[in-house]
């Protein structure tokens, strides 16, 4: 395989972030596919839009050897290395390339502050992006002060049904980019849940978030390539 430079994400540069889950339309084969459509729209919006895409765990490396856009992990687990079967643990996930990952997701709660805690400071150790994902502004505020890179704001009802929180709930937004910004300046806020459109992102956008975080608004599209061109222009 070719040597190939990867893309550093940039908290000065609004993202899109597509989070595969573990959908089977991107299973095997498929995911390298759609992680390729991802860097194929990239190439026309560098330095003015970043792409992440975060595949399934098994999947991650083998993505990761196929595109140049960064990767992140779904989730990660607060386990040590050597005698931990079956846990994902940020450092081995670091040395298969991946640049970040996604923490607290609503399909994959952590139970204990602490826990997401430990796993920003351990991320940041590593150099590696966290982005923590809250149901409702108080958790924001909470997270913040853990000064994760993102937080990722989906409430949970929210996720999946189509209709995005930046039309439906646009004060949760604003609510918690006020509640990070209290916090810490370093935070940046993202938005989950519902995105499926190009207005659903401009609507995002206009509320001050600095990104999305999107899943089967183009896994379940009919088109791949168009429907990430489609969201990517509303960026503009």
């Amino acid at each position: 395989m070719s040597q190939k430079t990867d893309a550093i994400v940039s908290k000065k540069i609004p993202i899109l972030i597509l989070n595969f889950k573990n959908y089977l339309e991107i299973a095997g084969q498929k995911g390298i596919e759609l992680a390729r459509a991802v860097q194929e729209v990239s190439e026309s919006y560098s330095g003015r839009i970043q792409f992440v895409v975060a595949p399934p765990q098994p999947a991650l490396s083998l993505v990761k050897q196929n595109v140049n856009i960064p990767v992140f992990a779904q989730h990660l687990d607060y386990a040590d290395e050597g005698s931990t079967t079956g846990f994902f643990i940020p450092k081995m996930v670091s040395m298969y390339g991946a640049q970040g990952s996604l923490l607290n997701h609503s399909e994959h709660r952590i139970d204990k502050l602490d826990t997401i805690q430990g796993l920003v400071n351990r991320l940041k150790s590593l150099h590696m992006i966290s982005v923590v994902c809250a149901r409702s502004a108080s958790e924001v505020s909470t997270f913040a002060r853990f000064e994760p890179d993102y937080i990722a704001i989906e409430p949970p009802e929210l996720i999946g049904s189509g209709r995005a929180v930046s039309k439906e709930n646009p004060s949760i937004v604003t609510d918690s980019i006020d509640a990070a910004a209290r916090m810490s300046p370093n935070v940046k806020v993202i938005c989950g849940a519902g995105i499926t459109d190009a207005t659903d992102v401009s609507s995002a956008l206009k509320l001050g978030a600095t990104g999305i975080l999107v899943a089967s608004g183009i896994i379940k599209a009919t088109s791949w390539m168009d429907k990430i061109s489609e969201l990517a222009s509303g960026f503009e």
